[in-house]
């Protein structure tokens, strides 16, 4: 992200987590990054509870306009979803009767349990512990919540109205929805006495299938074949859902015919963008997949790649003419899980992104660095393949974070490029006790090759960077999805992350 903002003062210095001198963020930058990049999980150098913390001061310091304009963004264009609804909660809690939260409300929700989500979280967040936890609730928040009732229909109410602390009647009688029509009325009937129809989803027809019993093993085996063709015939299975059970699908031996018509489906380039995947969704399948003993694995992992290459195809920001060189950050601070329930850890999504942009390079040099900088080449059709050679060999340079050594073999090649992109968690120092460090040796190469661009790609959010963004050579992008690359077009063309947030109608 550019961050040439002209400030009187100098950015504020700081240490980083590993000790190494770094630059603190300005606030709206710093809210950005560390929400783009939250799972609400612990991470590596900060716990759950801090990075929540972090964000409820952030929200204090930033303009209402802006904190619901990030919001949007997050959901819209990172499509994450627990994010935008704390800074919705954290905004309502300052600006209470602000029309901006009405507004907020009603565009951040965009699943049926995303109601009740908001409101477990506005519960926890307002320490609410007594028996009626969500008596006196912001009237602008009960009038988003209750406009958000009209967005959805049996089949997205019964799909997520589940035995959970806050269920969807309890958010009803809470906000009391008006009605459009006589056959909305019902459908709110439907959900204050339990009676929502059982949607078709593959999970409830599993569940069904589940409780049956079979005289043998042949013949229920037999019945979860047919059940999975059913279906994949049906086209009720949405794309999440497709990816997910690919495994199953596997197992299950449908026939060929069900088998290429998910692999269309993977494949096809429409439904890839209107799945609006984050990418290392596909690289969670492809692994799931990759150890798997079966002789059709080949088939769904080609499909896979195709999916990816249509999302590669459709980055922005690149200039096919560009030297460029990619470096993704393997350290041990790296190797941490996004979720607690996720197998995919920030190590990954670099890999993810980084090897996606290396699809679109045409003069480029790829690479990994810990302890040391290491160069690997690898081809550029298949991305998720890519990736797993650099997950398999990430040993090789060891487990610091030495970014420095980047430039510094650029510095000793005298080789000229245009970009210098780093896929990291910005938690930048040297291990080998030599002085150097990445600030100073930038400003070294930059006399070698004046016209050069560094590039921080920022996966975890923890309110500093090596070197001092704001300044016309040196930019910051946050996030997880291949979104991420408009703002790098942003950046081509003068702008940056928080004036493309700041564009934003509410």
């Amino acid at each position: 992200m550019k961050f040439n903002l002209r400030l009187k003062s100098k950015a504020r210095e700081t240490v980083n987590y590993e000790g190494e001198k770094a630059f603190v963020l300005m606030p709206q930058i710093e809210l950005y990054t560390a929400v783009a990049t939250a799972a609400l999980s612990d991470q590596f150098y900060e716990k759950t509870d801090d990075r929540l913390q972090r964000i409820r001061m952030l929200v204090e310091k930033n303009e209402a306009t802006f904190v619901a304009k990030l919001a949007i963004y997050t959901r819209e264009q990172m499509y994450l979803r627990s994010i935008p609804l704390v800074l919705t909660v954290e905004l309502t809690k300052i600006h209470n009767g602000d029309s901006v939260v009405n507004k907020l409300v009603n565009r951040v929700i965009q699943r049926a349990d995303e109601i009740t989500e908001l409101l477990a979280y506005y519960a926890m967040a307002n320490e609410r512990n007594e028996v009626k936890q969500l008596n006196r609730l912001s009237k602008q928040l009960q009038k988003g919540l209750a406009d958000a009732f009209n967005k959805f229909d049996e089949y997205q109410f019964a799909k997520y109205n589940r035995d959970a602390k806050v269920k969807l009647k309890d958010a009803l009688f809470l906000v009391h929805p008006k009605a459009n029509d006589q056959n909305q009325q019902l459908l709110f009937d439907k959900i204050v006495n339990d009676e929502l129809q059982t949607p078709y989803t593959w999970e409830t027809e599993l569940s069904v299938l589940g409780q049956q019993k079979f005289e043998t093993i042949e013949q229920k085996q037999l019945a979860i074949r047919a059940k999975w063709e059913e279906l994949i015939f049906s086209n009720k299975m949405g794309y999440m859902a497709t990816l997910r059970n690919l495994r199953n699908i596997l197992e299950a031996e449908v026939s060929g015919e069900a088998l290429n018509k998910v692999c269309n489906y993977i494949a096809n380039a429409n439904a890839v963008a209107n799945s609006k995947q984050l990418p290392f969704r596909f690289l969670s399948a492809y692994r799931e997949l990759k150890e798997l003993n079966n002789g059709r694995v080949s088939k769904v992992l080609n499909a896979l790649e195709e999916a990816v290459l249509h999302t590669a195809a459709n980055l922005a920001g690149y200039n096919g003419n560009t030297k460029v060189v990619i470096a993704a950050d393997v350290s041990g601070s790296m190797q941490k899980s996004v979720s607690a329930k996720s197998k995919v850890l920030n190590f990954d999504i670099g890999l993810m992104l980084a090897m996606l942009l290396q699809n679109r390079c045409e003069h480029v040099i790829t690479g990994m660095f810990g302890d040391k900088w290491k160069v690997i080449n690898v081809p550029n059709k298949n991305v998720l393949a890519n990736v797993n050679e650099f997950y398999r060999r990430e040993g090789e340079v060891g487990y610091s974070t030495n970014g420095y050594m980047v430039i510094k073999d650029l510095l000793e090649r005298k080789s000229i490029v245009d970009k210098v992109m780093l896929f990291t968690d910005c938690q930048l120092w040297n291990s080998n006790g030599t002085g150097e460090n990445i600030a100073g040796l930038w400003k070294q190469y930059k006399q070698l090759a004046p016209g050069a661009k560094l590039y921080l790609f920022d996966l975890a959010g923890y309110g500093n960077t090596p070197l001092n963004v704001v300044r016309d050579d040196v930019f910051l992008i946050a996030g997880w999805s291949d979104k991420i690359f408009n703002v790098l077009q942003a950046i081509e063309n003068g702008g940056n992350a928080i004036k493309i947030i700041e564009e934003i109608s509410l």
